[in-house]
C-alpha cells in the first residue's frame, strides 16, 4: 500500500502544471493567460523595445502582413481545415514557435476564431471595419515576457519538471520580484544561451507533423556551420546587446534592417570590360563580373 501510494504522489508531480488548468476557449481568454502588461512598470525600456519586435506580432508578417492566411483556406495548404468551423490546433502547426502557449493552453475553439479571423482580414468583400477588426484579433496573440521567462525557459524537463507557476526564469535567482502574479525568479541554464533561441529558431524539417515541413534553420546553420568554424558567440550576443529586446532585425524599419545586413554581409564587385574582335571590323562588347559574397553572420542569410 505504501509503495502504491508512493507511486501515485510521483505520478502527479510528474504531470505539466497546464495538465489539469482549464484551457483557454478563445483569442481574449489566452492573451489573458499570457498578458505582460504589468511588466511594463518596472521594465518600461525592454518593454518598449518588446512592443516593436517580431515577437510581439508572430501573426502579422512584415508590413502589417498576415502570414498564416494560407493555412485558413480551404485548400491552401496540406494543413487547411475543410470547414472554418472544425478548425483545430493540429490544422495550425506554426503554432509551435509562433504561438507555443496556444499548444499546451487553449482549446481549438481558438482555432476556429483565429481562422475566421484571417478569413475576414482577407475577404475582399468584407467591411474596413470587419477588416480591422479581425485584425486586431489575430494580433492579440503575441510571444510575450511570459512565455519566454517562464513557457520555454526549461528544455531538461524529466529533470527539472515543468516550469513553475508564478514563477518567471531569467539569468540569476530572485527571491523576490515586485509582481503580483510572478513573485520570484530562478535561474534558467539556459537563457544566455543560443539553444534557449533554436527552440524556435530551429534545426529544420519538422518530423513531428503528420504532413512534414521546412521551416526555420538558423540554429541548424549557427550549430552546424558557425561553431565548427571557430564561431564563440551566441545568439543573444549578436541580437540582444546590451539585453536589447527588440532582438533585431526588424523587417519594418527599412533603414535599420539595411544597417543590419550592411555590418554582416561583405560585398565585393569587380567588372571588367573589354570589345572582342572576333573578325577584322567586327567588335562585340562583352562585360565580366566576378562577385564575391562574405557574410560574419552566424548563421545562413536568409532564414527565421
Amino acid at each position: 500500500m505504501n509503495v502504491l501510494k508512493f507511486v501515485l504522489v510521483l505520478t502527479f508531480l510528474a504531470l505539466p502544471l497546464s495538465a489539469g488548468a482549464e484551457k483557454a476557449k478563445t483569442i481574449d481568454e489566452l492573451a489573458k493567460m499570457y498578458d505582460s502588461s504589468s511588466c511594463k512598470s518596472c521594465h518600461s525600456d525592454i518593454y518598449k523595445q518588446w512592443e516593436n519586435s517580431h515577437h510581439a506580432r508572430p501573426f502579422m508578417g512584415v508590413k502589417g502582413g498576415m502570414m498564416l492566411t494560407p493555412l485558413a483556406k480551404k485548400g491552401g495548404t496540406a494543413f487547411s481545415p475543410e470547414d472554418p468551423k472544425k478548425a483545430t490546433l493540429k490544422n495550425y502547426p506554426c503554432f509551435k514557435c509562433h504561438l507555443p502557449q496556444a499548444v499546451i493552453s487553449a482549446e481549438d475553439s481558438v482555432a476556429v476564431e483565429l481562422t475566421e479571423a484571417l478569413l475576414t482580414a482577407s475577404d475582399e468583400k468584407a467591411s474596413d471595419k470587419d477588416k480591422t477588426s479581425a485584425k486586431a484579433k489575430v494580433a492579440k496573440l503575441q510571444i510575450t515576457c511570459v512565455v519566454c521567462h517562464n513557457t520555454k525557459a526549461l528544455i531538461h524537463k524529466r529533470e527539472l519538471g515543468e516550469p513553475e507557476k508564478g514563477v518567471l526564469y531569467g539569468s540569476k535567482d530572485m527571491t523576490s520580484h515586485g509582481d503580483k502574479t510572478f513573485k520570484s525568479v530562478k535561474k534558467s541554464a539556459i537563457m544566455s544561451d543560443s539553444v534557449f533561441c533554436g527552440q524556435c529558431h530551429g534545426l529544420g524539417p519538422n518530423f513531428e507533423f503528420d504532413q512534414t515541413f521546412q521551416c526555420a534553420n538558423l540554429y541548424g546553420s549557427y550549430l552546424h556551420a558557425y561553431i565548427p568554424s571557430g564561431g564563440t558567440q551566441s545568439c543573444q550576443d549578436c541580437h540582444m546587446a546590451r539585453g536589447d529586446h527588440l532582438i533585431a532585425p526588424n523587417f519594418n524599419d527599412d533603414a535599420q534592417t539595411s544597417a543590419l545586413f550592411a555590418k554582416a554581409i561583405d560585398l565585393d564587385v569587380q567588372t571588367l570590360g573589354y570589345e572582342w574582335l572576333r573578325k577584322a571590323g567586327d567588335y562585340t562588347s562583352k562585360i565580366v563580373v566576378n562577385t564575391r559574397i562574405t557574410t560574419h553572420a552566424g548563421h545562413r542569410i536568409p532564414d527565421g
